[in-house]
């Protein structure tokens, strides 16, 4: 980004900072009273000006001061922003919070609730994507006879995930076939993802079981399906929260994104990513058109240095960048110590 000097930069840093306190344009007399820089008024606006032009701030209307565009706030984030840290009050509550979840066996029990506490902590709305199947390691399946034509199957994963589907039987089967069908996978795929399977691991298994029972094709369908699937356990805290950001008093906004907020596919696929850290998403980087004025700031969770899900937080663009990257840091190694020791 080129045209940012020094002073440029000081300039962006104090309008970016007051708009996301007060929502209101910025200008050049807030800057040379609350702000520590060293300028005139009239040196002020003409560095306004040139940010403008630059595409970093824009004017409401002619008499107003500043705003950030989604460029503006860019840079802020990845060049100028603060470091924030966990009050002391916020960082004991997180321990107690966290030590009590430790009760709690349920995966999704987990989940949930730690969506509620990223919204009471940053004020704005959290999605928290559940474990996903299709990244969970393969634990253990089980074959239990329904009666003489039908079964249960029943995967289970490192992550608590429970997926089950009855299947026909091709032939009256002895239990001992069965019990080898079992034995034999849970073998092969121990500690394997749903996803890391391959075509080829895939006609490696089927053409192992082929010769001894024709039952492999339900369970290979069974499995292929798996790899295959999405996943929209998507798990909301804080949605009233949107409401009272004065970006959102346009109720047609505010429509179209309760409406996404009803979506778990689509949400899933938003937050689904694979990259590692806190990864911020502003405007229209969320390739959502609901989500054009808003910003996403998402971190993975893991279990044996395998990412899993992920926690995000919703908020309009003018949003507390510094603070609620802090908090989703905090909870997202809370939670990756809590899910380790499941």
């Amino acid at each position: 980004m080129t045209g940012l000097n020094e002073r440029k930069q000081k300039i962006l840093h104090a309008i970016v900072t007051d708009y996301i306190q007060t929502a209101e344009p910025v200008g050049s007399r807030t800057i040379s009273r609350h702000y520590q820089i060293n300028l005139s008024a009239a040196t002020i606006r003409n560095e306004m000006a040139d940010l403008e032009e630059l595409g970093y701030v824009t004017q409401p209307h002619t008499s107003a001061g500043r705003i950030p565009t989604q460029q503006g706030y860019r840079f802020y984030v990845d060049a100028l922003m603060d470091q924030a840290a966990l009050t002391p009050a916020e960082e004991k509550y997180l321990t107690e919070f966290f030590r009590q979840l430790q009760k709690m066996q349920e995966i999704d029990l987990i989940i949930k609730y730690t969506a509620r506490v990223l919204s009471d902590l940053t004020n704005y709305t959290s999605l928290v994507l559940g474990p996903q199947f299709r990244r969970s390691a393969f634990k253990q399946m089980q074959i239990i006879p329904i009666d003489q034509e039908r079964a249960l199957v029943v995967l289970i994963t490192d992550t608590g995930y429970i997926k089950n589907k009855v299947i026909m039987l091709p032939r009256a089967l002895e239990q001992e076939e069965l019990d080898h069908v079992v034995a034999y996978l849970n073998q092969q795929m121990a500690g394997k993802t749903i996803a890391s399977l391959s075509a080829e691991q895939l006609r490696q298994l089927r053409y192992d079981l082929y010769a001894r029972i024709d039952i492999f094709n339900h369970l290979m369908n069974m499995l292929e399906e798996s790899a295959a699937e999405g996943e929209s356990r998507v798990f909301l805290g804080g949605t009233s929260n949107i409401l009272n950001q004065p970006e959102f008093k346009d109720m047609e906004k505010i429509k179209h994104l309760l409406t996404l907020f009803e979506q778990g596919d689509r949400l899933s696929f938003m937050l689904e990513t694979d990259a590692e850290g806190v990864l911020i998403r502003i405007g229209t980087e969320n390739n959502l058109q609901e989500m054009n004025d808003c910003s996403l700031i998402t971190a993975s969770y893991y279990l044996y240095d395998r990412p899993v899900g992920t926690i995000g937080v919703l908020g309009p663009t003018r949003m507390e960048y510094a603070r609620v990257i802090t908090i989703i840091e905090a909870i997202a190694n809370q939670l990756n110590r809590l899910i380790a020791a499941l």
